[in-house]
């Protein structure tokens, strides 16, 4: 085949079934988000299984997390990473964060999750002036879009040499390929994916899973 295959959703829920093995404490977290009305901004249960993978192939202790929601990400993170790992992840929401405090607690997990409540840019900042640069192993990015290029270059001062960055919704619903389409994140989308397209200080990869998940791994 010489493109990626399209996924409908008889092949989605078969996908689904012969892959997916999701901790019961992700399955009641997902459950719960689904109830809320802003429950569109929960990542797909693949993705959480992707990337607690690539958590384990890079062996990584030390990540961050830019933009938390209900903490499905960070949890399936936190449950990937070794008793020593640590998660700091940022966020503005108490709301939302609330949720995701009480399912780190169940999990058994809280422990290795270090959340910042303020302004991701503000957190990253701190994180660098202390001498954070080039200590991490892994970051996830998944907050507004039009600051995207802001967490990048960020989280690439962080992240140590080899170590990886995930960026979500980077095809954006289709939107990004439609030239009609030219509301502010769309643009910011656009605009950061073809910045990437062109960054050598990376090696990149754009996966078609969930919403489009660029994988960058510094150089």
């Amino acid at each position: 085949m010489k493109h990626t295959i399209g996924l409908d959703n008889p092949l989605y829920n078969y996908l689904l079934s012969i892959s997916l093995r999701e901790p019961a404490i992700l399955q009641q977290l997902r459950a719960e988000t689904a109830r809320l009305p802003a429950a569109m901004m929960q990542i797909a249960p693949e993705q959480g299984q992707f990337m607690a993978l690539l958590i384990q192939l890079i062996g990584a202790k030390k990540t961050l997390e830019i933009g938390v929601f209900t903490g499905y990400s960070s949890l399936a993170v936190a449950l990937a990473l070794p008793g020593d790992g640590k998660v700091i992840a940022c966020d503005v929401s108490e709301e939302y964060t609330a949720v995701a405090r009480r399912y780190w607690n169940l999990a058994g997990v809280s422990d290795k999750v270090d959340l910042r409540l303020a302004p991701a840019l503000e957190t990253l900042d701190k994180l660098l002036a202390e001498g954070e640069a080039e200590t991490f192993d892994f970051a996830f990015i998944d907050a507004d879009k039009e600051n995207y290029q802001g967490y990048y270059e960020r989280a690439l001062q962080l992240i140590r040499p080899g170590g990886l960055i995930a960026i979500d919704n980077v095809l954006w619903g289709g939107r990004v390929a439609d030239s009609q389409i030219q509301d502010i994140s769309t643009r910011a989308i656009r605009a950061f994916n073809n910045k990437l397209h062109q960054d050598e200080r990376v090696t990149l990869s754009l996966v078609p899973i969930a919403d489009g998940l660029t994988l960058a791994l510094k150089r």
